[in-house]
């Protein structure tokens, strides 16, 4: 286990919705980190991309209301908070006993950064995180 693996692991990590209706608790490390790019995680938030973490599911407890859930697809779930929209969670049957937890629903999502990229043959042709575009450290000038 590499020495941030096991710093993690020995750590909690809290999130939840924009509203703060759904809360959550994570014991513990990832399995795995990614960006998803597929079709579905982009209807599902809008978002080019979607950065999750895998946990076990007896990792993630949840306190307060549970995330609604949306079945996306014959085999899997999508789990948001029903009041402000929030997307929090992931599950399918092709993945039993997991459950992929939106990083950027997470207190600090600076805590876990994507490992891989999957559903790469997917990604949209603009999607290439460029680093030579401009930056703005807040909202960009309007004029």
């Amino acid at each position: 286990m590499t020495p941030a693996r096991q710093a993690m692991s020995e750590s909690r990590l809290e999130g939840g919705c924009q509203c703060g209706s759904v809360r959550y608790a994570i014991a513990g490390a990832p399995l795995m980190t990614a960006l998803c790019h597929c079709t579905t995680c982009r209807r599902a938030t809008g978002a080019p991309a979607v950065a999750w973490a895998m946990f076990k599911e007896e990792q993630v407890s949840f306190a307060g209301r549970r995330p609604a859930e949306y079945a996306s697809s014959p085999e899997a779930k999508r789990g948001f908070c029903a009041a402000c929209g929030t997307p929090i969670s992931f599950t399918a049957s092709y993945i039993p006993g997991l459950v992929d937890i939106a990083i950027g629903s997470l207190d600090r999502p600076e805590a876990l950064a994507p490992a891989l990229h999957y559903w790469d043959s997917k990604r949209l042709p603009w999607m290439t995180f460029a680093d030579d575009l401009p930056k703005y450290p807040g909202f960009p000038p309007t004029d």
